[in-house]
């Protein structure tokens, strides 16, 4: 199946998806009380505002598929099994349960950073300054936004506290 096909079904389904959720979903199975103060806060906010960037993300995989080529290059080409599937495989499973340990010893901020950086470099990421810079700033965005904007306790390790 060549780039444009993939990018045009997939662009279609996140829009008809993002459709469907701000239609019919949100209004019909959502409920928000009307004294919500923070539009942040609202029950509705998030659904809403997760369709809509999941309906512009589509808009972009369809004019994305307009624009490609239709021949595949050599990038899109399944790569050739190297033999060590099993074994990124079975590491996998062992960053997992090393997670389930981590995670009441160094909180859930220091274990999403080390679980980011361990799975890029174990999917042989080719951007390991992005995957690094990452692996820090979206775990530490999204402790600032739940811990200091929406109020909710983020659990934190017994060695290193985050303000």
């Amino acid at each position: 199946m060549s780039p444009k096909t993939i990018q045009f079904q997939l662009g279609l389904g996140a829009c008809l998806a993002a459709a469907f959720l701000v239609l019919w979903a949100i209004p019909n199975w959502v409920s928000s009380p009307s004294n919500v103060s923070n539009i942040v806060l609202a029950p509705v906010f998030w659904p809403y505002a997760l369709s809509g960037i999941t309906g512009l993300v589509g808009l972009g995989l369809l004019l994305a598929a307009r624009g490609a080529s239709p021949v595949p290059d050599a990038e899109a080409e399944p790569a050739a099994a190297d033999g060590l599937s099993w074994v990124r495989l079975a590491a996998l499973a062992v960053i997992m349960v090393a997670t389930m340990f981590a995670l009441p010893r160094l909180g859930m901020v220091w274990t999403a950073m080390i679980v980011f950086l361990l799975t890029a470099f174990l999917f042989r990421t080719r951007h390991p300054i992005t995957a690094l810079i990452c692996a820090v700033v979206i775990p530490l965005a999204l402790y600032l936004f739940f811990a200091k904007v929406a109020g909710v306790a983020i659990p934190q390790g017994i060695f290193v506290r985050l303000p």
